[in-house]
Parts: structure tokens; sequence; C-alpha cells
């Protein structure tokens, strides 16, 4: 009488693959709908003035 063994290894890597695969698919699809929308742009442009009394030299 022989032993067989059953063993799930290439289901388990086909499973890990297909997996991956739809994980990978996922993350591309949302960057593309990500760079499609056009988030607002600041309209004034910020400046702000230092005086140079406010400095101090460190050596």
């Amino acid at each position: 009488m022989q032993f067989t063994r059953n063993t799930s290894s290439s289901r388990n890597a086909t499973k890990l693959i297909l997996k991956l695969g739809l994980i990978i698919v996922f993350f591309l699809v949302a960057i593309f709908l990500l760079s499609k929308i056009d988030f607002p742009a600041p309209k004034k442009q910020i400046e702000k003035i230092i005086s140079n009394e406010n400095f101090k030299i460190v050596k």
C-alpha cells in the first residue's frame, strides 16, 4: 500500500499571487483616480518678511 501526500502548496501559491495582483490593481486604480481630481491651489502667494534683528550668528 502506497501513501500519497496531498499538498496544497500550489493552490496556496496561486491564491497568494491572485491576492497580490488584486492589491496591486487596487492601488493602481486608486492612484489613477486621485490623479484625476483637480485639487484647488492657493490663490494668493504667502510671503513672510523676517527682519535681520532676529538672527544670531552661532560659531
